[in-house]
């Protein structure tokens, strides 16, 4: 396993991030403690997690892995706060000072641990200021809670707004940002990867394989296979338009690239699909969130791929730089919520 720094902070972690999103959701609770385990024992020393995430399970399941192997100081230990945590309470939900703070205290507990090494503001909001959500964790921080802050889905413009912000009010600043980023959906590449250059911003991607289709286990033409994020997706009628916009030849022809290349190179589609991710600009540590024990050991094999000059330039003839074939976040949710 090889190691990064995490933004400007000085704090290194590890190339691949264990994403929790599935613990107690679509893995049990034994095997994703197991999984846990044995991405600590591999070299992975982040990993990421949600309140949201089964309403605090993820969280739980956590807890307990670091709790049972006793490598809590060896963690980057990170999760995030915004999203709903009660359907009737108006104000369980947001990035207030009151919401965050509650959460803050509420997921410390799930996680049973004494503090969180990065806090991460879920998605952007239009309701709140950005100097009232920054106030709240620059407080968490100072308070020993929190060691380090960033963001999700947030834009390039949002982020240096941020930025300017923390440095009007001598607030500490956010230093990552977790975008969805993959040869299918390669926007993040026309503003927010310059952006966080620049800054010394860490880019911690989610979805590297597009949900699934760049393992190259979706055929043309074939009836979905009986597990996988799209084929749920499918069943659920969830973001039915971006779902159905991974089943074009455009996208297949990229999986086909990669299969080839893969190939080539004597090892799997989704290898060269996170390693290509991994070694982009900017990437610190692309987030991985395998629901098994197989899925997680092929996963693990990507940091032992290297993408060429060559491999890129074939990659790039079919997934355009700074284009989507497959647009993350748009698809999802309401234009009102990427506004301050």
């Amino acid at each position: 396993m090889k190691y990064r720094g995490l933004g400007r902070t000085g704090v290194q972690v590890s190339t691949l991030c264990l994403g929790c999103l599935g613990f107690g959701l679509w893995t049990e609770e034994a095997e994703s403690m197991d999984m846990i385990d044995h991405a600590i024992d591999s070299g992975i020393n982040f990993l990421d997690t949600a309140n949201m995430y089964g309403r605090g399970r993820s969280e739980e399941i956590v807890g307990k892995a670091l709790k049972r192997n006793g490598k809590r100081s060896h963690i980057v230990l990170a999760t995030k706060v915004n999203s709903p945590m009660d359907d009737e309470d108006p104000n369980a939900t947001g990035s207030s000072r009151r919401h965050i703070i509650d959460q803050c205290e509420q997921s410390l507990k799930r996680l049973q641990t004494d503090y969180i090494d990065l806090y991460q503001v879920h998605r952007p909001r239009s309701d709140t200021p950005i100097d009232e959500t920054l106030r709240a964790l620059d407080d968490l921080i100072r308070a020993g809670k929190v060691r380090y802050i960033g963001t999700s889905n947030f834009s390039a413009w949002q982020l240096v707004e941020s930025l300017w912000v923390s440095k009007e009010l001598g607030l500490n600043r956010f230093v990552c940002e977790q975008p969805p980023y993959n040869m299918l959906d390669r926007r993040i590449e026309r503003e927010l990867v310059p952006m966080a250059l620049t800054y010394g911003m860490g880019l911690i991607p989610w979805a590297p394989l597009a949900r699934g289709f760049l393992t190259g286990k979706y055929r043309r033409g074939e009836i979905f296979p009986g597990e996988g994020r799209l084929t749920e997706e499918r069943e659920r009628m969830i973001a039915p338009t971006r779902t159905r916009l991974h089943f074009t030849e455009q996208a297949f022809a990229v999986v086909d690239v990669v299969g080839a290349i893969a190939k080539e190179k004597e090892c799997t589609t989704s290898q060269v699909a996170l390693a290509w991710c991994a070694q982009q600009p900017g990437i610190i540590s692309p987030i991985i969130g395998p629901r098994t024990m197989e899925q997680l050991e092929d996963n693990l094999g990507a940091v032992s791929v290297h993408i060429t000059d060559v491999d890129k330039s074939r990659i790039d003839s079919g997934a355009l730089p700074g284009r989507a074939i497959v647009p993350y976040l748009i698809a999802d949710f309401r234009p009102q919520q990427f506004r301050w």
